[in-house]
């Protein structure tokens, strides 16, 4: 069973609860933008425990390592069948400046040739309301949870 972890760093300036997403890199997400914003996550290597995977992973898709108690979310089975485990942790950072390590692929397809693309081509701040528009419908329910751990209004 494939499996991910990810953090959903949230903050809540004057009251009012944000959680960061990103917007996966390359071709395939370019133009797409309600639905397609995911917490920052990815798999775990082999050995690797669940949280640390969810925290090194945040910082290869934004380039800052997350700090704070990472308060257990519970586990959802996306659409595909994979497996994420997520923590929700409280935190700050510029989304204008997150950096994000790249892949390769073959692009266009069937031209033989390789391209690189960032894993993460953007970051943003969302209030719970807005959130629930941008993040992958298998995500939303993490939006929730939060909300139901930290008791604020979604506004």
């Amino acid at each position: 069973m494939k499996q991910s972890a990810g953090i959903l760093l949230f903050r809540d300036p004057a009251g009012r609860l944000e959680v960061l997403l990103v917007h996966p890199g390359g071709p395939f997400w370019a133009k797409k933008d309600a639905g397609a914003w995911t917490i920052p996550k990815g798999a775990s290597e082999e050995g690797e425990e669940p949280l640390a995977a969810a925290r090194r992973e945040f910082e290869e898709e934004t380039g800052t390592r997350p700090v704070g108690e990472a308060l257990p979310l519970s586990p959802r089975r996306q659409p595909g069948g994979k497996l994420v485990l997520a923590w929700a942790v409280r935190g700050d950072l510029d989304a204008t400046a997150v950096t994000s390590t790249s892949f390769t692929m073959e692009w266009p397809p069937r031209s033989g040739r390789q391209q690189e693309f960032p894993e993460v081509d953007r970051a943003g701040w969302f209030v719970l309301d807005e959130a629930r528009v941008k993040i992958l419908k298998g995500q939303a329910p993490f939006l929730d949870d939060l909300q139901r751990l930290v008791g604020r209004p979604a506004r």
